[in-house]
């Protein structure tokens, strides 16, 4: 199963931000020790060009993001300050949703983006820690370059994909749902496809048994031919921003819900990491571990009728 990973493109930040950007590095690691993986599995990914990015974003807000032109309240919109090297990585984190969807359209069945899930992006300003929206610029990539008609991206990340909703909210070839806690941000939430809300404190069975409905209803309403899957650690427990409290173990059968139910439905998909913030960062590189390493597990097993 192909890797995409861009975390050697360094994202400076100041000291004591909140932001665990070091996560992206210490997950590749751990990967690369387990044995699990070949070193060919691991992929640099192609940059986002300005045509893929431009068929999610405005044009006028790409080349202000590229030439250093962002305002300081746009910056602190986003949460990051500009520099050459956060516009290459933001390029790398789309380019690697795109190329991750790109091998599982081509036989792999699954791919992942060890980064990316920057849903909060909007067509023409970042937002969240979001500059370019990686599942969208994907999605609309693999309709115009692979032929793809319909697409569902299933985003549970414990913030609603508020993003991607609103870039996407008059596309019906783009289904989208989010599942996400009620009372977290954004405070104004934009209208997915299908929402799910949740109760700050849900943990694992109201969770899954949430999930399991959602998931019903996006296969009831479209035939994805394609699924961008955001895997956040964020609803955890231990998470600092998170607010619900799903166990590690509970993450996992979230991950193997969504991705058996993919697999079952005949249904390639891409895997994102999206948020993460628990205090111990080790515990953020566990969810995220454990979500690359069932799905190699799975997608390796030879399909079940």
């Amino acid at each position: 199963m192909q890797l995409f990973y861009a975390d050697h493109f360094v994202l400076p930040l100041p000291p004591g931000h909140r932001f665990p950007m070091d996560k992206y590095r210490l997950l590749r690691e751990r990967l690369m020790a387990s044995g699990e993986f070949a070193a060919s599995d691991f992929c640099e990914p192609p940059a986002a060009s300005d045509a893929q990015l431009a068929r999610a974003h405005d044009a006028d807000y790409i080349a202000r993001v590229v030439a250093g032109e962002l305002s300081a309240a746009e910056q602190r919109r986003i949460g990051f300050p500009w520099s050459a090297a956060m516009v290459e990585r933001s390029r790398r984190s789309s380019g690697a949703t795109i190329a991750a969807a790109r091998a599982a359209l081509a036989g792999a069945g699954c791919a992942v983006n060890l980064a990316g899930g920057t849903h909060h992006a909007y067509r023409n300003f970042g937002s969240g820690f979001c500059v370019f929206n990686d599942s969208a610029v994907a999605a609309r990539a693999m309709q115009a370059e692979a032929g793809v008609g319909q697409v569902a991206v299933i985003d549970c990340d414990v913030h609603q994909g508020d993003g991607t909703a609103a870039i996407l909210a008059e596309d019906a070839s783009v289904f989208t749902f989010s599942m996400h806690g009620a009372k977290n941000f954004p405070a104004i939430k934009q209208r997915s496809d299908l929402d799910i809300e949740l109760a700050d404190g849900t943990g694992d069975a109201e969770y899954l048994a949430a999930l399991q409905r959602g998931l019903d209803e996006v296969f009831r309403r479209v035939r994805p031919e394609l699924v961008l899957y955001l895997a956040g650690a964020d609803p955890f427990v231990g998470d600092r921003l998170g607010r619900l409290a799903l166990s590690k173990e509970g993450l996992l059968q979230r991950d193997l819900i969504v991705m058996q139910r993919c697999r079952a439905e005949g249904v390639p998909m891409s895997i994102a990491m999206a948020g993460g913030y628990a205090d111990v960062i080790e515990d953020i590189v566990d969810i995220h571990y454990a979500t690359v390493s069932a799905a190699a597990r799975l997608f390796a097993a030879p399909a079940t009728a």
